[in-house]
Formats: C-alpha cells, structure tokens, sequence
C-alpha cells in the first residue's frame, strides 16, 4: 500500500519541508550566529550527498535489484533530484549569510578555486532543476535532456569525491562520501552491463 506523503510531488514537499525545519533548528540552536550558519552548511552538505546518491543511484538499483523498495526509489528519482535542488539551495544561502557575516573567516576557508567549480556545480543543479518537469524536458528535447542530465550528474559525481577527498586527512570519515560516491559508479557499470546482457539475450 503506497503511502501518499512518500509518493509524487507530496514527496518533494515532505522532503523539503524537513530540510527546512532541521535548518532552522541548527540556526536555533546557535542563535543564529556564524556558528550556526556553519552548522546548517555541514548538515546541509550531508543531506544533500544523501539525496543525490539515491536519485543518482535509482535505476542502476532497480536494474540490478527490482524490489519494492528500488522501485519507489526509481519512481521518485525527479522528487529525490529536486529534493536535493532544494537542500543545496539552502547550502549556498547558508555559505552566502557565512561570507556576509564573517568576511575574513569565509576567506580564509574558501579558495576562489572552490568557487569557481563550485559555481559551476550550481549552474548544473539549476539546469537540471528546471529540465525536471515534462514541460521543459519536451521543450529542450530528449537528446539535450539526456546530454544534460548526464553530464550534469557526473560533474556532481566528481564534485562529492573532490570535495570529501581532499578532507580525508582532516577526518578520515571525510573518505566514506567517497568510497559511496565510488559504489555508486561500479552499480551504474554492472547494471548497464546487465542491461546489455539481457538485450543481447533478447
């Protein structure tokens, strides 16, 4: 029996609704200080690995697993994506209120490097956000669709791995985004390779 707030658009509102909340508790707890503003940025960093792993993650699991379960994910993948649209956009609001109210200290932990992929990572999110309805998706075509959302996923993909790695030696709990973000490669492969093998039994 299919639970209505865990399917369709009901979803992506329960969903973020939740990131808000857990948000604005992080602040709380803070009085919304700097420190607050930071704390928001590292859980929002992790809800959004999250939420991109699963929609990232959605048919290579159903391919290779076709369960009840990878089929909700599967089914959910636009609802999952654009949940994770939403957690980064509260990140990058959460870095913006970081650099507006502790100038020197947003300098000295962001290099202009980091901003400029990760800019780039926001035009990405953007696109793919606003290519996730039937409308727009019609309107730029399926090629372009496809071209898009690959590239844009797999520069995303590169991002988590970068951005973890190069903190492993701060925390080497920093390596398991990595090692997940690696899973996640190898289960795209083999469920490819399935659907190649079934095709070609076909």
């Amino acid at each position: 029996m299919k639970i209505r707030l865990l399917e369709g658009w009901s979803l992506l509102g329960l969903l973020s609704l939740i990131l808000l909340a857990i948000s604005g508790v992080c602040l709380a707890s803070h009085e919304y200080d700097v420190a607050g503003v930071r704390s928001v940025i590292r859980l929002t960093a992790r809800t959004s690995l999250v939420l991109f792993a699963l929609a990232f993650s959605a048919q290579a699991m159903l391919t290779l697993w076709p369960t009840a379960l990878t089929r909700w994910q599967r089914r959910s993948r636009r609802q999952l994506g654009l949940a994770f649209a939403a957690s980064h956009t509260i990140h990058a609001a959460a870095i913006v209120a970081f650099a507006r109210m502790d100038p020197q200290g947003f300098h000295e932990h962001v290099m202009t490097g980091t901003l400029v992929s990760g800019g780039l990572a926001y035009v990405f999110i953007v696109a793919m956000a606003v290519t996730s309805f039937d409308r727009t998706a019609a309107w730029i075509g399926p090629a372009a669709w496809r071209s898009l959302h690959w590239l844009g996923g797999y520069y995303l993909w590169v991002s988590f791995i970068v951005t973890n790695g190069k903190r492993i030696g701060q925390s080497p709990l920093y390596a398991l985004p990595v090692v997940l973000m690696l899973a996640i490669l190898l289960l795209r492969i083999a469920a490819r390779r399935r659907t190649r093998l079934l095709s070609t039994a076909a």
